[in-house]
């Protein structure tokens, strides 16, 4: 029935997420005074779950009601609310207001919950009285649909921002590595004239800033204390005594002894013990790390063994980057630098010869240590996922990221432009690892780089 005394009910259906087929817990009513927000916030009129809606904000969109003409024809409008994943109407992303008709569907996000809009006919009885509800703004069209502009009114948040952002604030704004930035900047201001304290502060940040980039790449929460403990294990590794063994193993008994500044080698043999003496050992020192999280994961009980295990490739290549990391700056730091700055002498200009080689070993660990580790952290990860397969997954992935490792180092002293292409090469799989790890992870949907980043 659709005639004069006819009134259409408008209402959004859930088809898309968390209660979708619930029945009546999927519908929500628009009623024609008042608007109806979707969002995250508990005073939104309709709420969605925190944990499981990360990518809708905490007021995420409005559906408003809209009085066309004077007989009171309702109609409804859907403005996104300055979202940070923004609002999809029809699969095209909102911008400001447009008008909703029978079968639009809304999602909150790219890959957020979806609803349709809908209209149900019922007999009204003539009404002696109507509310009539204040029209927004006039409207232009847009892909015919009627675009609204929202109104000028200014709200308190609006003009103090940080008052209304709360947790985004801490998840989406990179706050904390701005306050890490703001320390570290103290500090190294702190220890100007103090050269070694100011070399460990310096390479400290840039070490995080290369891992953050990994990390943010990578999507999966991982606690930090767990990725420091990797790190960190790796350094005692490298001051204990198993040090000696692993030297001992792979340079003196395998053909991995390397030559010194003044003996003269082949490329080919150079090579061959570059992939014994710094390949194999040095790969297998920085993924102990990650098969002691795997093993110790094993013996705990959820949620600690999601937290700390390798369960998939993503674990392997957070766990195994941040192992290289922790080995980088003790090689840096401990090795590299002070040799450089003994070779050219105490004083201003061995501090500045120090200083100029950290910077790049540092920030070239994404395309260096952390990009062979990362790797082979894949490996493991993909060995835990395909146990039946696990040894030749194995053997793939340490032979791989041990040949990279030893053309870096073999090509490092023939010509600079073969060492961008490794270089490259070498960040290319680290990269490709990522991906595809992102594709094979069973918790995907959770991923925050594919949630905000796009699927891949």
């Amino acid at each position: 029935m659709t005639g004069k005394n006819a009134r259409h009910n408008a209402f959004l259906r859930l088809v898309s997420g968390n209660g979708a087929a619930s029945g009546s817990e999927s519908r929500y009513s628009l009623p024609p005074s008042k608007e109806m927000v979707i969002g995250r916030d508990p005073s939104c009129q309709v709420v969605l779950d925190a944990m499981m809606y990360r990518m809708v904000s905490r007021r995420h969109a409005v559906v408003r009601p809209l009085s066309l003409s004077p007989d009171s024809k309702f109609s409804w409008v859907l403005c996104d609310l300055n979202s940070a994943n923004g609002t999809y109407l029809n699969g095209q992303r909102l911008y400001e207001c447009q008008e909703l008709h029978p079968g639009d569907r809304i999602s909150l996000g790219a890959d957020g919950p979806q609803y349709v809009f809908e209209y149900e006919y019922t007999y009204q009885a003539p009404a002696t009285t109507v509310n009539q509800v204040t029209p927004l703004p006039s409207a232009t069209n847009y892909h015919g649909h009627t675009q609204l502009k929202q109104p000028d009114s200014v709200s308190f948040t609006q003009l103090f921002p940080i008052i209304s952002t709360g947790k985004d604030l801490t998840r989406k704004a990179y706050l904390v590595p701005g306050i890490l930035t703001v320390i570290f900047v103290v500090l190294m201001f702190a220890t100007v004239g103090q050269p070694q304290a100011n070399q460990i502060i310096v390479a400290t940040y840039i070490a995080f800033a290369a891992y953050y980039f990994v990390y943010q790449l990578c999507g999966k929460q991982k606690p930090w204390w767990v990725l420091m403990a990797a790190a960190l294990s790796t350094t005692l590794i490298l001051l204990s005594p198993l040090l000696d063994v692993f030297i001992f193993v792979f340079r003196g008994i395998l053909p991995g002894n390397l030559p010194s500044p003044q003996e003269s080698t082949t490329f080919t043999e150079l090579l061959v013990r570059m992939f014994f003496g710094a390949g194999l050992m040095e790969e297998l020192l920085k993924a102990l790390p990650v098969l002691g999280a795997f093993a110790i994961g094993r013996m705990l009980s959820s949620p600690w063994r999601e937290r700390i295990g390798v369960w998939e490739p993503l674990d392997g290549i957070l766990l195994g980057t941040a192992s290289a990391v922790g080995f980088t700056l003790l090689e840096t730091l401990g090795q590299y630098v002070p040799d450089i700055a003994q070779q050219v002498g105490i004083g201003a200009a061995g501090q500045l010869a120090g200083l100029q080689l950290l910077i790049p070993r540092i920030l070239g660990s994404v395309a260096g240590h952390m990009a062979y580790s990362g790797y082979l952290g894949y490996f493991i990860g993909l060995a835990v996922l395909k146990p039946s397969r696990s040894w030749q997954i194995l053997s793939i992935g340490y032979l791989s990221a041990a040949a990279l490792h030893a053309l870096w180092n073999a090509t490092g002293s023939i010509n600079a432009l073969l060492l961008v292409v490794v270089g490259v090469l070498s960040y290319a799989f680290l990269m490709a690892a990522i991906l595809k790890a992102r594709a094979l992870s069973p918790t995907r949907s959770q991923n925050f780089a594919t949630r905000f980043l796009g699927p891949k």
